[in-house]
């Protein structure tokens, strides 16, 4: 019997708690979340891809429930915490589906773990363009750290997702950006979550834009089923990324949904299941024996 609502579980990696959500039986998707984000963001998703898979969704390090240490919070470094979760889980293989932060993490993984990585999904991604929000450039910036804690405690941000729960009752997509945006940066009013923030801010973020570019790597995923969704109303990581990753590896898919912002598992959920579910049924999973011979 499937339950409606994931389990909150906890597994200790390396003397540190990481959370994470799971439901399901089947073949294991792994859900990355983005930046100041959790695993809550989608909570609008999983049971429908738990009809027929196991789903896991963890708090990455620095954010959620998972412990904020001081360390690395690299790209690499994360993709290491997933492979350490997906052995203690007892997990071979697994779908990543890596949500804008999450997308470069799930990109990441895919080039250190490719034997790990059945397919690869990339939502509203990071990682594959410069372009990225102001209020992200602008949090990369020295001394920022001196004005989060007052931007944090603000009703500005309350007032923001105020805004962006009314822009959504209306039916105002982009709404959810804001309110987003405002609910990830309430979470920023201890130290530790301000400090692991930065560290992963400033590992893929600087005053210009993306630092890291994986475009010129897309061709290692040649052998790797690959899907990129997008939202038409981008406020964050605008939809020419998509596009152009798209046009760069031809053998992927390209999903853009037209209603949706930076968060279309929240704002088009039924859409996003459809595209997501159609794309797993349709491709056979990377095998170990592909990947070898393409080595």
């Amino acid at each position: 019997m499937i339950r409606r609502k994931p389990q909150r579980r906890h597994v200790e990696l390396h003397g540190d708690r990481l959370a994470y959500r799971v439901m399901g039986e089947g073949p294991v998707i792994l859900l990355i979340h983005g930046i100041t984000s959790d695993a809550g963001v989608w909570e609008r998703v999983m049971p429908g891809l738990a009809r027929t898979h196991t789903v896991i969704a963890p708090d990455l390090p620095g954010h959620g429930s998972s412990d904020k240490p001081k360390g690395d919070y690299s790209l690499g470094a994360h993709a290491c915490c997933l492979r350490d979760l997906l052995l203690a889980l007892g997990h071979e293989r697994a779908t990543f589906v890596g949500h804008s932060l999450g997308g470069g993490i799930a990109m990441q993984f895919s080039y250190q773990f490719p034997e790990l990585c059945e397919r690869l999904v990339l939502v509203d991604s990071g990682g594959l363009g410069k372009d990225v929000s102001l209020l992200l450039r602008a949090a990369s910036l020295p001394g920022s750290e001196l004005v989060l804690p007052l931007l944090a405690a603000s009703r500005l941000l309350d007032a923001g997702a105020q805004i962006g729960g009314l822009m959504n009752r209306l039916g105002l997509r982009l709404g959810t950006d804001l309110e987003q945006m405002a609910r990830g940066h309430n979470t920023l009013s201890d130290g530790a979550s301000r400090a692991a923030f930065l560290h992963t801010l400033r590992a893929v973020v600087d005053p210009a834009g993306q630092r890291i570019d994986a475009t010129n790597r897309l061709y290692l995923a040649e052998l790797l089923p690959l899907l990129l969704i997008w939202g038409e109303r981008d406020s964050i990581i605008p939809v020419a990324h998509g596009r152009a990753a798209h046009e760069r590896l031809p053998s992927s898919r390209l999903a853009v949904l037209e209603h949706s912002g930076h968060f279309p598992q929240l704002d088009e959920p039924e859409c996003f299941l459809e595209v997501l579910l159609d794309f797993i049924e349709e491709t056979e999973p990377a095998g170990v024996e592909r990947l070898s011979a393409a080595s």
